[in-house]
């Protein structure tokens, strides 16, 4: 059995393996640290009033809100996340 040079030349070789599976990682990491609402909430959850109303007034807003027994900047949800995709 012979195998043309054509036929070998079609067969990926193990540098462009790794070429594409860095892209598809890099793809997934831009991805999972990008800017989407989840991301938002762990910038925007405070334990204090005080430590809500200073990232408030840095991204905007001028009052705050409780979510679940934590503070959050602006007078909700709805406005935080308008805020944050300004930023």
């Amino acid at each position: 059995m012979t195998i043309s040079v054509k036929k070998l030349a079609n067969i990926p070789n193990q540098r462009d393996i790794t070429v594409v599976m860095n892209l598809i990682t890099a793809i997934s990491v831009a991805i999972t640290f990008s800017a989407s609402p989840a991301h938002a909430h762990r910038k925007g959850i405070y334990a204090s009033e005080a430590e809500a109303l200073t990232q408030a007034e840095k991204i905007g807003c001028t009052e705050v809100h409780q979510s679940n027994g934590q503070w959050m900047p602006c007078t909700d949800e709805r406005e935080f996340h308008q805020q944050m995709r300004r930023q």
